[in-house]
Formats: structure tokens, C-alpha cells, sequence
């Protein structure tokens, strides 16, 4: 049986423009954009693990808002439950993995290669879920 795993990533939202990290490679989905966050550890509240991903991946303390979806996507080789919440970042982000990050506009989000799992996220954020 695939592994299940729950990740937590963050919807940042700053004037206009939302803040997306790139895959390093060698991790699975490699070279795919996504939102920032992580695996959720044992014993850890959703608001714990993406408060501790923040500070691990960029550096910036962050207050962990309301759910914006919740989303189950099954891989060939996992299942993961993605929790995307709404966050407010303390300070200014600063990749510490070597990551590349961008800020960008809902209509650009559609052009990115994002992984399955966010598809619905990207068409919620850019407005073209229905089109």
C-alpha cells in the first residue's frame, strides 16, 4: 500500500501577488512550483508544522490563518492530504535550501507548473476553476 502522508503549505498574499517556492531537485516532483510548507510531524498541530516548514525553508516567522482548502491527491507511490491555510509572514522571506522564489499574480499561477495535487488551489486562486 502507497504511503499517506498530510502536508501544510502557506497561501501568502501580498499586494496582489502570491509567494511560491520551486522543487529542489532530487525530491520527489522535482523542478515543480508549489506553495511553500511541508510535512506535518507527529504530535504537531497544522499551525505548528507549517509555522516550524516557514522558518526552516525561508526563514520568517508566520502566523498560520484560516483554511483555505483541503485537498487529498493519490501518486503512484504516495497519497498525500494537503492543508493550503492562509498566512501572514512577520518579516521578508530568504530561501535557506538554495530554493528559487517568486511572487506572483493569480493570472500568472496558471502558467507554472504546479504538482497534480494543487490543481484545484491554482484554479481557486486564479479565478479559472469553471472555465
Amino acid at each position: 500500500m502507497a504511503e499517506s502522508i498530510v502536508v501544510v503549505a502557506a497561501v501568502v498574499l501580498r499586494d496582489g501577488r502570491y509567494l511560491i517556492t520551486r522543487r529542489q531537485a532530487g525530491v520527489h516532483l522535482e523542478g515543480y512550483w508549489e506553495f511553500p510548507g511541508g510535512k506535518v510531524h507527529t504530535g504537531e498541530t497544522h499551525a505548528e508544522a507549517l509555522e516550524r516548514e516557514m522558518r526552516e525553508e525561508l526563514d520568517v516567522p508566520t502566523r498560520t490563518g484560516a483554511l483555505v482548502l483541503e485537498t487529498t491527491h493519490h501518486y503512484a507511490e504516495r497519497s498525500v492530504t494537503l492543508f493550503f491555510y492562509a498566512s501572514v509572514l512577520e518579516d521578508e522571506p530568504r530561501p535557506l535550501l538554495g530554493q528559487e522564489m517568486r511572487w506572483v499574480t493569480p493570472e500568472d499561477l496558471p502558467a507554472l507548473p504546479f504538482p497534480p495535487a494543487d490543481e484545484a488551489l491554482i484554479a481557486q486562486l486564479s479565478g479559472s476553476a469553471g472555465r
